[in-house]
């Protein structure tokens, strides 16, 4: 299935939590979810009880939508979660924030996964000091992420980091802003990771 291209918060509308889609209105608090917290079309005031597959279905999207990800890279993320030692969920949270286009994101060089995805793409991202341009590709504690000098000053960028500055940035990277690079330092723990997604729930959808 292809990556979802429309209005983004009509979709946070649908779930009814905000997933950090868009990346100014959100945080100056003019999305249309603070506007209308309800669902978008002509029934959108009515919920109707989910089922318990409908919940489980529910979470897996809205851990999608919000990183970014396709079926396919889900699915696999969830394989290789699965497959090492300890809790499956917290594992596929910690192996998803390690997502190159999620660490630009977090080291508050975008305001949005979709942006930090595009800068990603476009070449304006290095990792230890080499050009990468695979949003998929998992960070390692340790390694060096650098706006290529060309783009440093690129108004987007400039307006993102002050933006993110006033939110704080994650516990896991240490940034410098001025020089627009930060370090990776370590892997999130899951009580550090705040998304509004129960992984258990997705854990029990892919174990059926």
């Amino acid at each position: 299935m292809a990556r979802y291209r429309g209005p983004v918060e009509k979709l946070e509308r649908r779930f009814g939590v905000s997933l950090a889609l868009k990346g100014e209105r959100r945080l100056t608090g003019k999305s249309a979810l603070e506007k209308r917290p309800y669902a978008p079309g002509q029934h959108g005031q009515r919920r109707g009880k989910i089922s318990e597959y409908g919940l489980q279905l529910r979470e897996k999207q809205k851990a999608k939508v919000m990183y970014g990800v396709s079926e396919k890279q889900f699915r696999s993320i969830f394989v290789e979660a699965n497959r090492q030692e300890g809790n499956t969920g917290e594992n596929l949270v910690r192996l998803i924030e390690c997502r190159l286009d999620n660490v630009v994101y977090r080291m508050g060089f975008a305001t949005t996964r979709r942006f930090a995805r595009q800068l990603v793409t476009h070449g304006h991202i290095l990792v230890d000091g080499k050009r990468l341009d695979i949003p998929s590709y998992f960070v390692k504690p340790g390694q060096k992420i650098e706006i290529v000098e060309k783009t440093k000053n690129n108004p987007q960028i400039v307006a993102a980091i002050d933006l993110t500055a006033q939110v704080g940035i994650v516990p896991w990277v240490d940034i410098d802003k001025d020089k627009r690079f930060g370090i990776f330092t370590r892997y999130p723990q899951r009580e550090e990771v705040v998304i509004p997604i129960e992984e258990r729930l997705i854990v029990e959808l892919y174990s059926k």
